[in-house]
């Protein structure tokens, strides 16, 4: 059942999500769109897998988000050796001085915290991999029978390069079916370089100022939940993320250039997003507008470009942007 919120709690709620992104803005130099992408998938209570050449500043990202929100946050650099119990955890052998009797004790991995950035995720083993996201899903993790809950609010930011291959295990699409957003860092603008090559050849940088206490967060979390979405905004979404799949898609886009389409898990990740736009913007109910801008992030990583789509270049963001001006409302 719906909370009841007053207009005034929505009112303060909403300025302190401008406040946040704010306290990013001024240490994150240009980005707008990715701080707005990222806020969303954090108020959705998703996780989001980032794709980005190296140096654009995706860890100073994360970094200022924890800062501003006043959580805890831990870096993890995936590579072909790292083990599952390097992130989950393992059990240590200990000793009591006293009565000299050892017990099995649970040693907690980087996993728990509150934001995690897994950079270059696909350079871990699938085994590692599942590790991270089997503890994304259940929000636990469980070792030796005993089940260990992982902290609130827990964000995993997660990061691959998306121009070097070589050496890494692309996760499966089941996996990749896991994060809510894919969000995309592109090069800055000329200006933005120039301002961001400046303000990082001082002498130290400045932290991101504390925005959002962690009982706000998830006052918010919980107010996204409960944003309200129609019939028709709900039956559009479900019909968006239906004609991803070729053989009952009426887009011409789809039936040719796509391989595999996304599954009931993208209605959800959709309709969440949506909502968690809809509150940004000060609005507490979903329009088609919120769900259009919503498409590439949740669907991008969920649809597979065919053969023949590859082969011609044509980008998923094209095949997308046909099927949000082909799916109509009734």
């Amino acid at each position: 059942m719906a909370e009841a919120w007053t207009e005034n709690e929505i009112g303060d709620l909403v300025a302190k999500v401008g406040r946040l992104k704010n306290s990013m803005g001024q240490v994150i130099i240009g980005q707008k769109e990715v701080i707005d992408l990222l806020v969303t998938c954090l108020l959705a209570g998703g996780h989001a897998l980032v794709e980005g050449v190296p140096g654009l500043g995706k860890t100073l990202l994360v970094k200022s988000l924890a800062q501003a929100t006043d959580m805890q946050f831990r870096r993890v650099q995936f590579t072909p050796d790292l083990m599952p119990s390097d992130i989950v955890g393992t059990e240590i052998l200990e000793e009591d001085q006293a009565t000299r009797q050892r017990v099995f004790r649970f040693q907690q991995g980087p996993v728990f915290t509150q934001v995690l950035l897994a950079d270059e995720i696909n350079r871990a083993p699938p085994k590692t991999q599942s590790a991270l996201l089997e503890a994304m899903q259940e929000r636990s993790v469980t070792f030796a029978g005993q089940t260990h809950k992982l902290p609130k609010p827990f964000f995993v930011l997660a990061t691959q390069n998306p121009i070097e291959q070589a050496g890494t295990y692309p996760l499966p699409e089941a996996q990749l079916d896991r994060f809510l957003l894919r969000i995309d860092v592109g090069y800055p603008s000329e200006e933005e370089e120039i301002a961001m090559v400046g303000a990082t050849t001082h002498a130290g940088l400045r932290d991101a100022e504390p925005a959002m206490t962690l009982e706000t967060l998830l006052r918010l979390q919980q107010l996204v939940r409960d944003i309200e979405i129609g019939d028709a905004m709900l039956r559009y979404a479900t019909r968006v993320v239906r004609a991803t799949r070729p053989a009952e898609s009426p887009v011409e886009a789809i039936r040719k250039h796509i391989g595999w389409g996304a599954g009931p898990r993208a209605g959800q990740a959709l309709v969440l997003a949506a909502k968690a736009r809809a509150l940004m913007q000060g609005r507490l109910a979903v329009t088609r507008e919120d769900i259009a801008a919503m498409l590439l992030p949740v669907l991008a990583h969920r649809v597979l470009r065919n053969f023949e789509a590859e082969a011609d270049g044509i980008a998923i963001a094209d095949i997308l942007a046909a099927l949000r001006s082909e799916v109509r409302i009734d």
